[in-house]
């Protein structure tokens, strides 16, 4: 993995994901009570030996910047390093982002710097563990020019993804992204046997679907991005057009793998951790995810009662009900509320009694159900966030509160004064 660079893509505006990225970029979410969605590529990368990595950077990366600043350190003995890269402007121009290829394609001169072979381009907002070994030893063992991580999905989630065809050796022959039409859809099925389903598991997943991870040969990367200044994205552009001309190989990946683009699917992954299995498993010693260590004290739980939750360092919880939930780090939960099947993401710093304004966390006789309450949010006594209306999409006036695919979000730092009722 020495002559491996990695790339990681730190995404875009992220709109369907407001309004968590209201204040942040969509890598900088945090997940899971204590992670940020950017620690699984790196982790990943790490996990798997490959120690020269860069992230892409544009929207909102204040908070991104410093977490990775403040969490990926390798010691002085290591060729290792995790640096951001942002769009800039130099002698020879430069403008925002226009894409996930225009992103590397600006990045590229400072990418060129390290004496590598391949480079491995990966999104900052997809939940999965992956070797990249594995990948990599498929891609030199194909002779491939380009290798792309697939998954088969059903006919449900094809049409929000990049779906390819392959031949009998693996090989992709052809792609199409965000397939929307039913002749399209029909015509892009596959026999997913060939990539270990059973036949039942192929008849409801017969799409392969691009996971957004690949891998090029350095000068085969180079040689695309040039061709062509005016294509931007790899999904729309980079991938049909080296289908035609170069050697694309499919690497199949069975493993879980979830994209989180939406309030939804983020809201989903999440809840998914409560479980006893969960599918994304974050107590795997072997190959753990790394994130900002925070010398924190043990959760404090007063004569609470919870149930099937996730409870994280530095909380304080009195006299409540926690069920089916994550708590995240120093989140305060105050005495008789009830918190359901939400998440509660906590605070990036404990406030001192004097601090001017509302206090962190959820107050008295509070009753959140299937929300999400973002950092440092300030819920007042009495404040019932339950859905009463079964709303899938609202806009609270004052932005206090929304609603995204049926779930509550309460944005970062936002207020919500004693006895609201929604």
């Amino acid at each position: 993995m020495n002559d491996t660079v990695a790339v990681i893509l730190g995404g875009g505006r992220g709109t369907r994901l407001f309004p968590l990225t209201k204040d942040r970029s969509k890598p900088a979410v945090p997940i899971a009570g204590k992670y940020r969605l950017i620690d699984v590529p790196i982790s990943n990368c790490i996990n798997s030996e490959l120690r020269q990595i860069y992230v892409l950077t544009m929207y909102q990366s204040a908070s991104l910047n410093a977490h990775v600043a403040q969490t990926y350190r390798f010691d002085n003995f290591s060729h290792g390093f995790v640096t951001i890269l942002a769009a800039e402007q130099t002698a020879r121009g430069g403008t925002w982002f226009q894409g996930t290829a225009d992103a590397v394609r600006q990045a590229s001169v400072h990418i060129n710097t390290r004496p590598s072979k391949r480079v491995l381009i990966l999104s900052g907002d997809h939940l999965y563990r992956m070797d990249y070994r594995d990948f990599q030893a498929a891609h030199i063992a194909a002779k491939a020019e380009l290798s792309i991580a697939v998954q088969p999905v059903n006919a449900a989630d094809a049409p929000g993804l990049g779906i390819l065809k392959t031949d009998s050796t693996g090989r992709i022959i052809r792609f199409v992204e965000k397939p929307n039409t039913p002749a399209l859809l029909e015509e892009m099925k596959s026999d997913t046997t060939t990539f270990g389903l059973s036949k039942e598991e192929s008849q409801q997943r017969p799409y392969l679907a691009s996971m957004g991870i690949y891998l090029f040969d350095q000068p085969v990367l180079n040689a695309v991005l040039k061709a062509d200044e005016k294509v931007d994205d790899f999904g729309k552009h980079i991938i049909p057009q080296s289908i035609q001309t170069r050697k694309v190989q499919a690497f199949a990946f069975r493993d879980y793998w979830a994209d989180i683009g939406t309030i939804g699917a983020f809201f989903d992954a999440n809840m998914d951790q409560v479980n006893p299995v969960p599918k994304f498993d974050l107590f795997n010693e072997a190959l753990p995810l790394y994130t900002h260590a925070r010398p924190l004290p043990g959760a404090k739980i007063n004569r609470a009662h919870i149930e099937s939750s996730m409870i994280c360092d530095g909380v304080i919880a009195d006299e409540c009900t926690i069920r089916e939930s994550i708590i995240g780090i120093r989140a305060r939960i105050g005495r008789g509320a009830f918190i359901e099947h939400s998440i509660i993401m906590g605070a990036d710093h404990y406030q001192a009694a004097d601090e001017p304004g509302p206090r962190f966390g959820i107050g008295e006789n509070a009753r959140i159900v299937r929300a999400i309450v973002d950092k440092e949010a300030s819920i007042g006594a009495g404040v019932q966030l339950v859905n009463h209306g079964k709303v899938k999409e609202y806009d609270d006036p004052a932005e206090r509160f929304y609603v995204r695919d049926g779930v509550i979000v309460v944005p970062k730092r936002a207020y919500i004064p004693n006895n609201v009722v929604f």
